[in-house]
């Protein structure tokens, strides 16, 4: 198989070939790796500006999901910002200590918790963002605009087939 050909497994259909193993697809040319790889560097890329904020990549996520959707309640808040719950509940104590979110009582279930971002957690995201959307931009170099409109929107598909959540 050469570099520039993908062979994604596909549902095997009953009495068809068996999948192909993953040394015959090889890593680099197997999407759930390279989309590994990619978020991989992007973090590493972004570690020492979230440092310099005071954040780990679970309180910049947290952050970035409530910059958009403020107000989450923390299971989806889970989701939209791709973290375990034991994790984000961690991150949101020190983003909380840190005057960056608050936590309010849901107004239609006492027993819920919504996450909401302070104006300082504002102020925080507004100073990581150019830094965010440097890294994202350098992933694109080189990719013209309809390349990564037809990329965003296969993700987008690739995320609908593999979704457990509505969102």
């Amino acid at each position: 198989m050469t570099a520039n050909e993908t062979a994604a497994p596909q549902a095997a259909a009953e009495g068809s070939p068996p999948l192909p193993r993953l040394g015959e697809i090889g890593l680099e040319n197997f999407p759930p790796y390279l989309m590994n790889r990619i978020m991989g560097r992007y973090n590493a890329a972004l570690r020492e500006e979230m440092a310099a904020h005071g954040l780990t990549t679970a309180k910049m996520r947290a952050l970035a999901v409530l910059s958009v959707l403020d107000g989450l309640l923390i299971r989806d808040l889970s989701v939209y910002a791709v973290v375990e719950q034991s994790t984000l509940s961690r991150a949101l104590d020190a983003l909380e200590r840190d005057g960056l979110v608050q936590r309010k009582t849901d107004r239609d279930d006492s027993r819920a918790t919504r996450i909401v971002m302070t104006p300082k957690g504002r102020e925080t995201h507004e100073g990581l963002w150019p830094h965010v959307a440097e890294a994202c931009a350098q992933m694109f170099k080189g990719i013209d605009p309809e390349e990564q409109r037809a990329f965003t929107a296969t993700l987008q598909k690739i995320l609908h087939n593999v979704r457990v959540n509505q969102f």
